[in-house]
Parts: C-alpha cells; structure tokens; sequence
C-alpha cells in the first residue's frame, strides 16, 4: 500500500534548507563583488565568477594586515581539534571514575563537576587568565585551547552512558581478569564509540567558533584564530575590503562543514543511542 508523500513536511524542509542556505550563498556570490558595489547595497544573487581570485589572495596575503587565511586556518584547527579531543578524553575519564570506582566523596566530587554547568564561560574568564598568566601561558598556543578542554557536560553524558552498562558485564570483565585500563578500552570505549563521535563533532565545531578567549589570551597577530582574522578584516566600516571579508567567511565554513559531513552517521548514530 502506497502512502501520499507529506507535502507540508516537504515543504517546512524545504523552507528551512532556503532559511539557511540564502545567506551562506549571499557570502559567496558577495566575495565575488566589487567592494564599493557591496557598499552602496547593490549585492547581486549571482556571482561574478571571473573574480574567484580573491580567495587565492586571501589563502596566500590576507587583508587589512591579517596573516594569511591559511595560517588562521591552520590554528583555528589545531584549537579546535585541542579542545574537542582534550574534553572527550578528560570527561570519558573522569565519568569513568565517578561511575566505576568507589572511593570516598565520589558523590560530592560528580556533583561539584555539576554545578560548574551554572558558571558560564565570562564568568571564569578572568581567575582562568590569572592561572594561565601564572603558568606562563599567554601569547602561546597551548594557552589557546587548554583552559577549554574541562566540560563539566561532556562529563555528564559520558556518565550517563556509562551508568547503562549492565553491572553483569563488569561482574563478567573482572572475572575475566580484566583491570581498569583494560576494561575502559575492550568495552566502555568501543560501546561509548557513537556518543564519543557525536561528541566530537559538536566540540569541534565549539572550538571552531570561540572568540572571547582566543581574544583575551592571545595578543600576538601570529596566534590569532580564522574568528579574530574576520573580525580585525573589518576594521573601519568605510575602508572594508568586503570581498575579502566574505572569501574567508566562505573558507571559515569550510572546516566545520567537512568534519560534520564526514562523521554525519556516526553523529546521528550518538544523538539516536543517546535516547535510548
């Protein structure tokens, strides 16, 4: 038996896809234009494709002083591949810990992890800048992504995950002569894969977009993130080379787009186990 196809689901996606993808290819046909025509609002939907040169410009030279986009870029990765694989690794063990192990305050020590979820990120900004200067970690790259990798969230769903373990499979390991460490990786890590992945992506793309702490912690131009790059392209509102502005926009999605496109079904696969 056929089912009619739901025309107004269609339709809804449909609306969402155009929501989204307008003023992703707006960018795009706008870094193809003449700066002053963007100025005086005359953004044209269709690209002029004999100008796609200006992204080799801004890979190679940058704009308004900025480095190179391929050098932002380049630390832009390595940030956010930092902070995405430091919180997946501190929280998968820390969750294991507060779950596995029994030790005294175990509770009190999940639940202090816990309330740090209440403490936004501007409001540990600067005891967290105090700790870096201290260990002599401003102006560096390490001082980028390290003070991000603790995730008090990252924590929590780890530990619900691994809280679905049925106790007969530990029971099982350890008589099995299995020890923590073998444990963690012959069963939590391989029945934690999908979340892990869903994980990552969303953590990528976190590290990805930061700006106020790469902001603060790094003054040095050579440091700065694709996110500072744009921003310092802007500068003076009358003397923007907008074309330039929206290639790197284009190439700042870029990344962030190829990580989701890859792990799509592991990401999907992590949402879905999760509510299970």
């Amino acid at each position: 038996m056929r089912t009619r196809p739901d025309y107004l689901a269609h339709a809804v996606l449909l609306l969402g896809v155009v929501l989204f993808a307008l003023p992703v290819w707006l960018v795009f046909a706008g870094s193809t234009q003449e700066s002053g025509a963007i100025m005086r609002g005359e953004l044209s939907l269709l690209p002029d494709l004999r100008n796609l040169g200006v992204y080799a410009r801004v890979l190679t030279e940058g704009s308004m002083g900025t480095q190179p986009v391929w050098h932002m870029l380049m630390i832009s990765l390595g940030m956010a591949l930092g902070v995405a694989l430091g919180k997946i690794i501190i929280s998968v063990l820390s969750a294991y810990a507060v779950v596995f192990f029994r030790f005294p305050l175990r509770r009190t020590a999940f639940w202090l992890i816990f309330i740090t979820l209440m403490l936004p990120v501007e409001v540990r900004i600067i005891p967290t800048y105090s700790v870096m200067a201290d260990f002599h970690l401003i102006n560096t790259f390490t001082g980028l992504w390290v003070p991000l990798i603790a995730s008090a969230t990252a924590t929590l769903l780890f530990r619900q995950v691994f809280t679905a373990i049925p106790d007969e499979l530990v029971e099982a390991a350890r008589m099995d002569g299995a020890g923590p460490l073998r444990f963690l990786r012959d069963i939590v890590l391989p029945v934690s894969a999908a979340n892990i992945a869903a994980l990552f992506v969303i953590l990528f793309v976190l590290g990805w977009n930061q700006y106020l702490w790469p902001l603060l912690v790094a003054t040095n131009p050579n440091l700065d993130t694709i996110v500072i790059g744009i921003v310092k392209m802007i500068g003076v509102e009358t003397n923007t080379d907008w074309a330039a502005v929206m290639a790197t926009t284009v190439l700042a999605l870029l990344p962030p787009v190829v990580v989701v496109l890859l792990m799509q079904r592991w990401f999907v696969a992590g949402l879905t186990e999760g509510e299970k």
